[in-house]
Order: structure tokens, then C-alpha cells, then sequence
């Protein structure tokens, strides 16, 4: 497994794609990428890698920041609905 110790900039090819998700749960992310101040797919990137490598993906003061956001835009899904959501007919 290969770690990246520095902070040199590592190029990538991305790709534009259209997927659907759940309203509530992309205005959280998008909140979110705001405060960070970066782009929501920079956001899900960061996630997916921190995921892929078994990592938590938000420290204490982000985790505080999205219970708030869940609040605000009235996202009361969790973990133990993942699989579960079906779309509205």
C-alpha cells in the first residue's frame, strides 16, 4: 500500500457523471463543501479515499458542523439507513 508523505499535487484524470442522491444528504455535503471551501467533488473524494482506507473521514469539529446541517435541512437518516432508501415514485 502506497502513502503519500508530502503535499506534492498529484494529477488525476476526472470524469464528469451524473448520480442521483438522496436532496436532503446533498445539501448537508454541499454545506459542507462550503465551509471547507472546496468543491463537492473534492468533498466526496476525500470521503470515498478516507473510506477505502477503513479512515474517519470528519474530526470532531466537522461531525459537530454536519449534526447541525442534518438539522437544518432536515436529514434524519444515518448510517443504518444505507441500502435501504428507495425513491420516491
Amino acid at each position: 500500500m502506497t502513502q503519500q508523505a508530502d503535499n506534492k499535487a498529484i494529477v488525476v484524470e476526472r470524469t464528469q457523471t451524473g448520480v442521483k442522491i438522496e436532496k436532503r444528504l446533498l445539501k448537508v455535503l454541499k454545506a459542507m463543501a462550503e465551509y471547507h471551501d472546496i468543491t463537492l467533488g473534492d468533498l466526496l473524494e476525500g470521503i470515498v479515499l478516507h473510506a477505502f482506507d477503513g479512515k474517519v473521514a470528519f474530526g470532531e469539529e466537522s461531525l459537530a458542523r454536519i449534526r447541525q446541517l442534518k438539522e437544518v435541512y432536515g436529514l434524519e437518516l444515518d448510517a443504518s439507513a444505507s441500502h435501504r432508501l428507495q425513491e420516491k415514485s
